[in-house]
C-alpha cells in the first residue's frame, strides 16, 4: 500500500505562488500516473493536473491552465505542483494521488490546505 505525504500548503496573498510537494512514503512509486486534486469549501473534489510517470504527458483542467505546473523528480521521488497567480477562489485542500490500477486513483495523501486572501 502506498502512502502519500503532501507538504507546502499555507496562507498566501492573492497573486502569490506556492509549490506543493508529494512524497510516497516507503519508497518510490512504481505505478503509471500521479495527480493533484483540490476540494474547495462546499464543492466536490476535482482533478486539476496529472502526469504519467513514464513520459512527459501531462493533463491540466481548463480552469487552471496557464497557472499550474505539475512535475515529477524521479531522483527525489517527489511530485510537485507549482501554483502561480493565486486567487481567493483557489482556497482549497490540495491532495496528491496515484494510480493503484489503470485509471484508478487509489492511493491518496491527507491533503494540504491552501488559503488565499
Amino acid at each position: 500500500h502506498v502512502q502519500l505525504v503532501e507538504s507546502g500548503g499555507g496562507s498566501v496573498q492573492a497573486g502569490g505562488s506556492l509549490r506543493l510537494s508529494c512524497v510516497p512514503s516507503g519508497g518510490p512509486y512504481a505505478g503509471h500516473c500521479m495527480g493533484w486534486f483540490r476540494q474547495a469549501p462546499g464543492k466536490k473534489r476535482e482533478v486539476i493536473a496529472t502526469i504519467f510517470t513514464g513520459g512527459p504527458a501531462v493533463y491540466y483542467a481548463d480552469s487552471v491552465k496557464g497557472r499550474l505546473t505539475i512535475s515529477r523528480d524521479n531522483a527525489k521521488n517527489t511530485l510537485y505542483l507549482q501554483i502561480n497567480s493565486l486567487k481567493p477562489e483557489n482556497t482549497a485542500v490540495y491532495s496528491c494521488a496515484a494510480w493503484s490500477g489503470f485509471y484508478s486513483f487509489g492511493y491518496w495523501g491527507q491533503g494540504t490546505q491552501v488559503t488565499v486572501s
